[in-house]
């Protein structure tokens, strides 16, 4: 009897702190699970996602402190070993045999996690959950001021600056591109991109992009009372014409054949957001437009979170780069807000005073969030003022413009 305690003390996973060299990491990474299911349930951060981040993250770290003598991890629920033979060309097979044989490997030999992993590898999640967007988002602000498309772009400004900003500080291009796509401020599409070029670095990048994202009524605000004055931020504008179901239907018709010809990368983001977007205005596809919003959303939310956080694995993730992305998406954030703001001033000088330039914030692709920020900073400057639905136009070309960001990056630097 006492052997076979001894036995389970020490072949416990509580052993494997100290017997496992990344024993202290997985303990560190531990503590920020907690962390962050502190800020995604208390604080409400993003907590659709954030939750379900921490609890893969969580889970990841628990289960793989424990190794065997041969450096074995036979109970972990995702093994970043198998998903690095993965990413090695000659690991197994070559051209399409390889990926068969490859998802055939993971499994046979993956635990849970890694099974789920393969619809992020894959890029299925993020495509899903922006055809869930898609569903939820009226175009007809953005149709009824085509002039939001410029506010949209000039927010994708942190993208390109942040790119360069990784790349002087030792990251490749793909990583650097990977990291820059944080500023258009869209979780699904920096997943998508990080997975098709720096999926070394999904973790990090994952938590920066859906922590600013939930930081959004802390970071902007300043940005913009710095940049534009109160003159400027209490200017009222007049209301948006009515736009007509015809035009909503045509637009994400229009959208998809206009920019996937122009981008043929941006074809799986561009096509589920315009797919979902169809499906809700064409008014003859409720049920389908419903399941999109609802269950099918949830569903691949629970499904991608979880995911994730799994790659969040203490030998990975603490590291200096980690760091060093952290900040940059930072910087990243705040320049695509500047950038915005900027033109948004610009087009306040040209309309002589009839735009507040305040909705060029709301460019980033947070939806609605970042409408929601401009409508209040409008209204502190004038309380009669009303800018939700005038944000909305950049807000939503915002979506449109990280995906597009998002192919040419892909396009540029995908191999």
């Amino acid at each position: 009897m006492l052997e076979s305690l001894g036995k389970l003390v020490t072949e416990s996973g509580f052993a494997g702190f100290f017997s496992n060299p990344d024993g202290w990491r997985n303990l560190v990474m531990i503590a920020i699970a907690c962390v962050l299911l502190y800020l995604g349930i208390k604080k409400q951060y993003e907590p659709l996602l954030m939750v379900g981040i921490a609890m893969g993250c969580l889970l990841a770290n628990v289960s793989s402190v424990f190794m065997t003598s041969n450096g074995q991890l036979p109970d972990a629920l995702y093994h970043q070993d198998l998903w690095d033979r993965f990413l090695n060309t000659g690991a197994f097979t070559t051209g399409y045999e390889q990926y068969f044989h490859n998802y055939g490997y993971i499994l046979s030999e993956g635990g849970l996690i890694d099974i789920l992993y393969i619809g992020v590898k894959a890029g299925i999640y993020p495509c899903l959950i922006f055809m869930g967007i898609g569903a939820m988002t009226d175009f007809g602000p953005l149709i009824s001021n085509p002039k939001s498309l410029l506010l949209g772009a000039a927010a994708q400004f942190g993208v390109f600056f942040a790119f360069f900003g990784a790349n002087l500080l030792g990251f490749d291009a793909q990583q650097s591109a990977s990291i820059g796509i944080i500023g258009g401020a869209d979780g699904p599409t920096a997943i998508l991109t990080t997975t098709k070029l720096a999926p070394e670095l999904l973790g990090p990048i994952a938590v920066a992009a859906y922590s600013y994202m939930a930081l959004i009524p802390m970071i902007q605000p300043p940005i913009m009372r710095a940049l534009t004055t109160e003159k400027e931020r209490s200017v009222k504008m007049t209301q948006l014409r009515e736009v007509s179901k015809t035009e909503k239907i045509l637009f994400p018709i229009v959208v998809t054949i206009f920019v996937v010809l122009l981008l043929p990368s941006t074809a799986p983001l561009i096509g589920c957001l315009m797919f979902g977007n169809l499906l809700k205005e064409t008014g003859v596809t409720e049920r389908l437009s419903d399941v999109a919003q609802n269950a099918l959303m949830n569903i691949v939310t629970l499904f991608l979170g979880i995911s994730v956080g799994a790659t969040m694995v203490g030998s990975r993730f603490l590291t200096l780069d980690t760091i060093k992305i952290v900040v940059l998406g930072l910087i990243a954030f705040s320049f695509s807000t500047i950038g915005g703001l900027l033109v948004g001033k610009l087009m306040y000088k040209l309309s002589g005073g009839k735009i507040n330039p305040l909705i060029g914030s709301a460019g980033v692709s947070a939806v609605p969030m970042a409408a929601r920020v401009s409508q209040r900073e409008g209204q502190k400057a004038n309380p009669s003022n009303f800018l939700l639905m005038h944000a909305m136009g950049p807000n939503v070309a915002g979506v449109i413009g990280s995906a597009i960001a998002a192919g040419f990056l892909i396009s540029m630097f995908g191999g």
